[in-house]
């Protein structure tokens, strides 16, 4: 895969879905997204293939006061990902134990190719129900 298509990637999630997360509360900055709740965080992360080509989008919530890893390192609230959790969900699975979907963005050419597949993640996101990710989990 270019990186010129990674670039372009990048460049319209930034565009299409941080201004969709950032209107429903989200901070942090790319590809890692929290939102405070009265007694969970929500987290948001955006996983790039390593192979190229294609991206998931993890959920996960973690306690109001941050992450203990197993080893003792204390993650403060705004320092936490969903990579520093177990549980984590894929956009589009119907179950934690399901894969859940990879956005190929490898045969994208215009932007408005990448446009509409970041267009698509926003439409599977349900991030104005404040309760929707801890939903998922359980």
């Amino acid at each position: 895969m270019e990186s010129n298509q990674r670039k372009m990637m990048d460049n319209a999630l930034k565009k299409i879905v941080i201004p969709a997360l950032r209107k429903q509360e989200f901070k942090g900055s790319f590809p890692h997204f929290r939102r405070t709740n009265e007694k969970i965080i929500d987290l948001i992360t955006i996983q790039f293939n390593r192979l190229g080509g294609s991206f998931g989008v993890e959920l996960e919530t973690c306690p109001i006061e941050g992450v203990t890893m197993s080893w003792g390192e204390k993650i403060p609230p705004n320092k936490a990902t969903t990579h520093h959790l177990n549980n984590r969900f894929r956009l589009g699975a119907k179950s934690v134990d399901e894969e859940g979907i990879w956005f190929d963005f490898e045969n994208a050419k215009t932007e408005d190719d990448f446009e509409e597949i970041a267009s698509s993640v926003v439409g599977l996101l349900n991030t104005s129900d404040r309760f929707w990710i801890s939903m998922l989990l359980n």
